[in-house]
């Protein structure tokens, strides 16, 4: 299962890292990822694959939300067709 993960706060170290390192402790693989600064504000879009997850998916966006709000940054976590029904014109 494919999801898509976005991260948005200001920017600061070390931010691709830990979000990085979470998904890997939880066996989460990134298939893409762009990031950029726009004036102070750190943003992230990334694909990821899920379906390797050694728990929930619903346990996996607490974990990043938890996670982001430690250091100041609001992740949030959607399957991929759900972000795409959303997304359609």
């Amino acid at each position: 299962m494919r999801a898509i993960v976005t991260v948005i706060g200001k920017d600061q170290v070390g931010i691709i890292a830990s979000v990085c390192a979470l998904l890997a402790e939880h066996n989460v693989n990134v298939l893409d990822i762009s990031q950029t600064i726009l004036q102070e504000y750190f943003t992230m879009i990334m694909l990821v694959d899920a379906s390797q997850a050694d728990l929930p998916f619903a346990d996996l966006v607490v974990a990043l939300e938890e996670a982001g709000k430690a250091r100041d940054l609001v992740i949030h976590a959607q399957r991929e067709d759900i972000f795409n029904a959303m997304h359609r014109i």
